[in-house]
């Protein structure tokens, strides 16, 4: 079974920066891509970034140009560096993988970002 662990999330102010991570326990080159998903109080859960496994980046209008995905396949760890954060970026960040067989997918648990005034 796969795991999915996150890490990085908290409180920090407008204008800010946070990075998140999510380590795989298994290589993540079974994987056809990984990314981050974000789920605010009240509403659906919307993809943030994506990066397959030929290292394409994909990200949200939202945070373009102020997110950046990257990913350690020796530590089969994911990053997403955010700066530049708006209150509006507030939600539960949750790591998602996708296999190449099968099409499943593995979810993390969730880690917190909150963005003050």
């Amino acid at each position: 079974q796969e795991q999915l662990v996150e890490s990085g999330g908290g409180l920090v102010q407008a204008g800010g920066s946070l990075r998140l991570s999510c380590a795989a326990s298994e290589i993540n080159s079974r994987f056809q891509y990984m990314g981050w998903y974000r789920q605010a109080p009240g509403e659906q859960r919307e993809v943030a970034a994506l990066i397959t496994a030929y290292g394409i980046t994909n990200y949200a209008d939202s945070v373009k140009g102020r997110f950046t995905i990257s990913r350690d396949n020796a530590k089969n760890t994911i990053y997403l560096q955010m700066n530049s954060l708006k209150v509006e970026d507030t939600a539960v960040y949750y790591c998602k993988a996708r296999t190449f067989i099968g099409a499943k997918d593995y979810w993390g648990q969730g880690t917190q970002v909150t963005v003050s005034p």
